[in-house]
């Protein structure tokens, strides 16, 4: 059974007393990738409407803009949140300071077609490894290949320690179709085959350390990371000196309580707080 010290809650009128500030994630808590979850938009907008500030850091490869148009296409309130941080956007702003030499190749792997990652920046897009002078690993669409097809094209990369930066090192993600593995897996089978790789964005510090300086430094004792990746989130968010908030949605969707324990002993990171659902 999940161990005592965790402090089960309600919804996020329970944390409203506690907090000031709160990094939430995207995927799994407010939403599927297709739909908000049943009650998320009204918690979200309830929980701005208390007068909090609300950050919300998400592992898209993806940079913030197009993820906050994402946000309200699905309906979710303009105003409900103060910043938008993705993994995508700090690995975006990190590339720009660091480009000012000649153009070089780029094999970006993304989703949908999506360049967001690499607009203005000094890139030539190339379709495979073998011309390729960095690696940038924004995405999967699992849901479209399997693996074997991504170590094909990473291959001849790999092969000649093409520097990857991962910018989206979710392992797991949610597709219409269900879970399937993410761009964090491409990148631990690129880094089995022999190529570097730079993690950008939770549970790594970077991200962190740039939300931190948007926030305007908060207490970190009124402050909670919200999500549903104990790998990601939970880790990322303790390592931040943050309290952290277990969703019980998206990924620990079908979890026994049996298989959160081995996790969180897995991970070294057990939450402050358990929610089963982003509600109200």
């Amino acid at each position: 059974m999940i161990s005592p010290q965790h402090h089960h809650l309600a919804g996020v009128r329970d944390l409203v007393s506690i907090f000031d500030t709160f990094l939430i994630d995207q995927f799994g808590v407010l939403h599927d990738g297709a739909a908000p979850y049943p009650g998320a938009v009204e918690a979200l907008a309830n929980l701005k409407a208390s007068g909090k500030k609300i950050l919300l850091i998400s592992n898209s490869g993806r940079r913030s803009a197009p993820n906050e148009q994402r946000l309200l296409r699905l309906g979710f309130e303009p105003g409900s949140w103060d910043l938008f941080l993705s993994s995508g956007e700090v690995a975006w702003r990190k590339l720009a300071a660091t480009s000012d030499g000649p153009k070089q190749n780029c094999l970006l792997i993304a989703r949908e077609g999506d360049r967001s990652a690499i607009d203005g920046l000094a890139f030539n897009l190339v379709d495979d490894g073998t011309a390729a002078d960095v690696v940038l690993l924004s995405g999967s669409e699992a849901d479209r290949y399997d693996m074997d097809h991504y170590r094909r094209l990473l291959e001849p990369a790999a092969a000649r320690k093409v520097p990857c930066f991962c910018t989206n090192p979710d392992k797991i993600m949610l597709t219409p179709a269900g879970t399937r593995f993410g761009a964090g897996q491409i990148a631990e089978v690129y880094a089995a085959m022999g190529g570097p790789v730079t993690w950008i964005g939770k549970p790594f510090p970077d991200i962190y350390e740039t939300a931190r300086t948007l926030l305007g430094n908060p207490l970190s004792a009124r402050t909670a990371c919200v999500g549903d990746s104990i790998e990601h989130d939970i880790a990322g968010g303790l390592q931040a000196g943050f309290s952290t908030v277990l969703v019980e949605t998206g990924v620990l969707e079908t979890a026994s309580d049996f298989e959160k324990d081995e996790l969180f002993k897995r991970y070294g990171a057990a939450p402050d707080y358990l929610l089963p659902a982003f509600v109200w």
